[in-house]
């Protein structure tokens, strides 16, 4: 069958330079390997021209097929399954550009694109360890490759194409006629809680993240197969500091945008997708410590292999936590279940990668390079590698908990996840936070191999006896007020917050007084003094938050359905019910929900809120700002909010809708009455009564803009409730291509609509009122303070400035990456810019 409107060239141009860069992935693979070993040095230069090549036409094979995706979905040709499940008509341009990555093929796309990038960069810098590294990169690129290939061998199908036509993989009688495509109207779109700037940023620079932790893991490999041991951790190094800031502030990046565009008030709710991202930071930053041990003492070798390795074998793992679909019923944010033959790639690439180089680990364990003497507490590498230690063990705890899911699917357990996982975590991380706080603040004091107890403590006390007084005067002045989990666990937020002041003050102290603020090696304590006021933020935010939409002045009670658990989430009493046009008193803001807007999205509304605050002396407004939240409504008529925040220099105003008046299921049976009456008469409704002062002929002023040549007649009507509120309310009727148009006004707080229907031969108006029997018209809103959340912000960009001075700093080559490291950094300003815009 001939079917019709079908557009199968840029398909079949796709799945050609899939096979294209798949064959690619392979040849470089075996030619970068063949290289590594090869020692005639005229037979190694020919399979290393030979291997470029090849990669080169990798890139350009893999570069095709995102463009031709991009051309699909951008052309909305929903003959092509992935256009149809993630493309839509609506869509903005910089949202066709985020669908790609949504889906499984489109972010493994991605991964690849990356590893296309940082794989030519490592031609031309990484000299003779160029094949080695190359040969992990290429063999990496040939298991993303096979997850893109879509080829059938029997019954079973390799990978899933990009490029697979709809009418082969949906059931439908549409499917049997030759002109389908004309009964598909739309795509299903980007999902709604993705239709945010952020999904635009956040995940290339994340998947950057993912990228970049092979290249470590490939010079580990390289040392290992060539028996270089300590070699490889100079050209590495750079390398680890630049894969920790991407993948750092990656990280974050998805904190922000939870915290800017979901609902459940905060940017971290231990969700596993959010740990699984986590663990392989935490454990490369270990290996990050470990390797900078070794470079100044020759110790800690064997704990820099260990780490980098368990690094990326934790990126791996990751993949297959987020991407198989096991995780589909504990995080919010997880792929759908995969298939069968893809859990099977990707389990493939995990254990193709990460266990030979385990296994070349162990083997080669007794021949790496080891120090065997005791290392002395009052070195920095002592504490360092305890520092190290530290992240691990946190690491391997988060991902314990949050692999529970694979543990009862594997070994058919009924493991019960934490009642309170938020809790679980954090009365562990807390004082993970407190250790790591305090070791990042005095170890800088200590000197490599040994240091005297006379020189320590004339460093160490000073800043120990600031913070005690800082810690001191913010428990009188600005008391941490988080007593849900009782006074132990208050406890260790102060030591924590302690530590974190601690650390902030001696490493700022070292910058000052010790390198004599040489900002050129000041990398590592910038790093420092950002991670712990990062973390000082989170402290702080989350210990004060205070919900200040008290709902109980107003007596308007929206009950909230419970979750699909059967809890009751929502507290009443904390969400504020706003009618529409009514002031309403929350802390010390004004609000008013003046109107609602459709967006170009359909089932999205935006919703305009004017806030007022006044000075409480003079009683004059200091303060006039509009607040626009929006809803998706769901097919379930279930609500997606995304709030709105106003920024101060101190704090966040945190608002979203969390409820919504339903009429959809219910019919308005009330009409108008009739009432004539003259200018000064008055009407009386059940709830009140209503004046007509005068009615206007042509009004023009700041409300009207009719001119002298129109018809038209306003009504200037002032309605007085039983409840003692006034409303003002103005009615039209006017005449426009000799047809009369009614504009009618409505007073929400009562229900009341009013239209200006007619003048009667005595010359009397005709006022037709009707009392509504739909619910008002109203939102209810839950809106947070967030005190001192700008820390965690700031100290993100500190801690990645602090990580691109040490590229900078620490090798020859890692002038080369910090200069990347910085035209990431513009590059990703300037791109966020004109994507917010």
């Amino acid at each position: 069958m001939k079917f019709e409107g079908e557009h199968l060239l840029p398909g079949q141009l796709g799945h050609i330079f899939v096979l294209l860069a798949f064959v690619a992935s392979l040849l470089s693979t075996y030619s970068f390997y063949k290289a590594s070993f090869e020692k005639d040095i005229l037979i190694k230069r020919t399979w290393l021209k030979y291997a470029r090549t090849i990669f080169f036409i990798q890139v350009a094979a893999i570069l095709a097929v995102f463009f031709t995706v991009y051309f699909i979905c951008s052309s909305h040709y929903f003959e092509y399954l992935y256009a149809y499940k993630h493309a839509s008509k609506e869509l903005e341009p910089k949202y066709l550009l985020a669908c790609i990555w949504e889906g499984q093929e489109g972010s493994f796309l991605l991964w690849s694109i990356w590893h296309c990038i940082l794989g030519t960069i490592l031609i031309f810098r990484a000299k003779e360890w160029e094949a080695p590294v190359l040969s992990v990169v290429s063999l990496a690129q040939c298991f993303i490759m096979l997850m893109l290939l879509g080829l059938y061998f029997g019954e079973i199908r390799i990978g899933s194409s990009p490029f697979i036509l709809t009418r082969n993989e949906l059931e439908g009688p549409i499917f049997s006629q030759p002109n389908y495509l004309s009964f598909i109207v739309d795509g299903v779109g980007l999902n709604v809680l993705l239709r945010n700037y952020w999904m635009v940023i956040h995940p290339p620079i994340l998947f950057l993240g993912f990228a970049s932790a092979i290249i470590p893991f490939a010079f580990a490999y390289a040392g290992l197969a060539q028996k270089k041991y300590g070699e490889w951790v100079k050209p590495a190094l750079p390398w680890t500091l630049f894969n920790g800031m991407v993948l750092g502030v990656g990280i974050m990046m998805g904190a922000k945008w939870a915290y800017e565009s979901l609902s459940f008030g905060g940017y971290w709710a231990w969700d596993p997708v959010e740990n699984a991202s986590l663990v392989p930071w935490l454990i490369l930053i270990a290996g990050l410590h470990c390797m900078a041990v070794y470079k100044a003492t020759g110790n800690s070798l064997r704990g820099s292999f260990f780490f980098i390795i368990c690094s990326y074998a934790f990126v791996l793992y990751s993949t297959f936590l987020t991407r198989t679909g096991i995780l589909g019923d504990t995080s919010v944010h997880s792929f759908t279940e995969a298939s069968t033959i893809t859990k099977y790639l990707i389990g493939s690439f995990a254990l193709g990668l990460t266990v030979p180089a385990l296994v070349l680990f162990f083997s080669r364990y007794k021949h790496i390079p080891a120090l065997h003497i005791e290392e002395s507490t009052a070195s920095r590498e002592f504490w360092m590698f305890i520092g190290s230690l530290v992240f691990f063990l946190s690491a391997l705890f988060i991902i314990a908990i949050t692999s529970v899911p694979v543990v009862n699917k594997v070994f058919d357990k009924n493991i019960a996840d934490p009642q309170d996982r938020e809790f679980a975590y954090n009365k562990v991380m807390v004082m993970v936070a407190f250790i790591i706080a305090v070791i990042s603040g005095f170890a800088q004091y200590f000197k490599y191999r040994d240091t005297t107890n006379k020189y320590f403590w004339s460093k160490f006390k000073w800043p120990l006896m600031a913070s005690l007084i800082v810690i001191t005067a913010l428990y009188f002045l600005y008391p941490l007020t988080y007593t849900k989990q009782g006074p132990g666990f208050l406890i260790a937020i102060y030591l924590a917050l302690f530590a974190c002041v601690y650390s902030l003050i001696t490493n700022g102290a070292y910058i000052w007084i010790v390198i004599k603020g040489n900002i050129k090696s000041a990398g590592s304590a910038l790093a420092h003094v950002g991670f712990t006021l990062m973390i000082a933020g989170m402290l702080i935010s989350s210990s004060n938050k205070q919900v200040i939409s008290d709902n109980r002045k107003t007596g308007l009670y929206i009950p909230f359905a419970p979750d699909p658990d059967g809890k009751h989430t929502e507290d009443p009493l904390e969400n504020l019910t706003l009618l529409r046009t009514v002031p309403t008193q929350m802390l010390d803001y004004t609000l008013t929900y003046l109107k609602d807007s459709a967006a170009f999205e359909k089932n999205r509304t935006f919703f305009t809120l004017l806030v007022q605050q006044k000075d409480t002396l003079s009683g004059k407004i200091k303060e006039n700002f509009k607040l626009t939240p929006d809803v998706y409504k769901m097919k379930d008529n279930n609500l997606s909010s995304n709030p709105d925040i106003k920024h101060y220099l101190f704090h966040d105003v945190f608002t979203y809708i969390s409820s919504l008046p339903d009429k959809s299921a219910q019919v308005d049976t009330a009409s108008f009455k009739i009432i004539e009456i003259g200018a000064g008469d008055t009407a009386f409704y059940q709830k009140g009564y209503a004046i007509l002062n005068t009615v206007l002929r042509n009004p023009s002023d700041e409300r009207f803009n009719f001119s002298a040549s129109d018809t038209a007649l306003v009504a200037d009507i002032t309605v007085f409730s039983i409840d003692s509120s006034i409303h003002k309310s103005y009615p039209q009727l006017a005449i426009k291509n000799l047809e009369i148009v009614y504009k009618d006004d409505t007073v929400f707080s009562q229900n009341l609509i009013i239209k200006l229907a007619g003048i009667t031969s005595e010359g009397k108006f005709k006022i037709a009122v009707k009392e509504s029997e739909l619910p008002s018209d109203f939102v209810t809103l839950k809106a947070y303070v967030f005190p001192f959340i700008n820390f965690v912000w700031l100290g993100l960009i500190v801690m990645a400035a602090g990580f691109v001075l040490a590229i900078l700093n620490k090798v020859k080559a890692g002038k080369v990456i910090g200069a990347i490291s910085l035209l990431l950094v513009t590059g990703l300003l300037f791109y966020m810019f004109l994507i917010a815009n």
